[in-house]
């Protein structure tokens, strides 16, 4: 998972390999764990012909296009630190500056994914991460008006964040879901 939050580009033929071993055994469409391979959804979709969706980023345009010109949408990452501007695909600067980013980095959920072997997953801890982000950003960013959960493990605590921040909250399972209802 590091290696993907990084950014490592050796993982790419690795991707491309799995996402055809997938369809060959019959996979309808092609999806990720980790929001941060968004870096590889270019090559995995032209080597595949199935739908692909690497990252609950790829909602960020239809976001921004549902919500009112001066709100701005919450991206809730893994790690801040390696969500970089590319990675949004956003190239309007008025768009992008609708975006405001945080993330859980420092915190228990963050600190266990990098032990080996991870413990189990802690789902008070990522609701107690991700609650104390959304508090911190909602304070600065009065505007916010959706959140994007970039984190493949935060679906497990949406419907929990949708009731304290009373904000929609999207994430990879939304995407997932539509993708998989466009075909099935």
């Amino acid at each position: 998972m590091e290696n993907v939050v990084r950014g490592d580009p050796a993982l790419e033929p690795a991707f491309i390999a799995a996402a055809r071993r997938l369809v060959e055994r019959g996979a309808v469409a092609i999806s990720s764990t980790c929001g941060f391979s968004i870096r590889h959804q270019p090559a995995v979709a032209a080597s595949v012909n199935v739908p692909v969706v690497m990252s609950s980023l790829l909602l960020l345009p239809a976001l921004l296009r549902q919500l009112p010109p001066k709100t701005k949408v919450a991206v809730l990452t893994y790690d801040s630190t390696h969500l970089a501007e590319d990675l949004l695909g956003l190239p309007d600067p008025g768009e992008r500056a609708r975006i405001v980013i945080g993330g859980i980095e420092g915190g228990k959920f963050w600190h266990d994914e990098l032990k080996r072997p991870a413990p189990p997953i802690d789902i008070a801890a990522i609701e107690a991460d991700v609650g104390a982000c959304i508090a911190r950003l909602r304070a600065a960013y009065p505007e916010i008006a959706s959140i994007l959960f970039e984190c493949a493990a935060f679906p497990l605590v949406a419907s929990a964040i949708r009731r304290v921040a009373k904000l929609p909250v999207y994430d990879i399972t939304d995407l997932c879901r539509l993708t998989l209802a466009s075909i099935a």
